[in-house]
């Protein structure tokens, strides 16, 4: 899937992603970061403490 970055510097995510991701109006995403530089995306359907340790912490930079 591929989207376009806006002039105002936004994204919108395809719907196919947003389907899969159970995404509706006024969700909220988490944006992350893996050591390998993938990016993901996380539904935040729950209280963010409870994703931490689901990824590799990066290193300090």
């Amino acid at each position: 899937m591929l989207a376009t970055l806006t002039s105002k510097r936004q994204v919108t995510i395809p719907k196919t992603a947003r389907d899969a991701l159970h995404l509706n109006p006024g969700d909220r995403i988490e944006f992350v970061f893996a050591d390998n530089g993938r990016l993901f995306l996380l539904p935040v359907t729950r209280p963010v403490r409870t994703l931490k340790g689901m990824l590799p912490s990066l290193p300090n930079q």
